[in-house]
């Protein structure tokens, strides 16, 4: 019994595409994988513009968000970060005057943490 050849992936790797290609010409075994290789290289390149397409949707919508970020961050220097003070003063007030959820009138469990029901 003849054994399978096993050289196509040696010849396509280390030789150049002259004997490569001699090889598979006189190889059945060989011509059988390169045949197989050949239609798997055309399939990918059939789906190849599918997967560019939707890269430059997927970069269009990024471009799209930092647009959005960056607006909002222009929009909030140029007020002067005023719509945000009064959201840090209540956190200040908390933070730095050392309230406790019991002193701003939330139900607390016996450790002082918040009830949840």
């Amino acid at each position: 019994m003849k054994e399978k050849c096993n050289k196509y992936e040696a010849y396509f790797t280390f030789r150049d595409e002259k004997e490569f290609l001699e090889h598979v010409e006189n190889c059945p075994d060989c011509k059988i994988e390169h045949e197989k290789m050949q239609k798997v290289s055309d399939l990918i390149g059939e789906v190849r513009p599918y997967f560019l397409a939707q890269k430059q949707r997927e970069k269009k919508k990024l471009y799209k968000i930092k647009a959005a970020c960056f607006s909002i961050a222009l929009m909030f220097f140029a007020l002067g970060g005023t719509a945000l003070n009064y959201e840090y003063d209540i956190v200040n007030s908390i933070v730095y005057h050392n309230l406790s959820a019991e002193d701003l009138g939330f139900p607390t469990d016996e450790y002082g943490l918040i009830m949840v029901e």
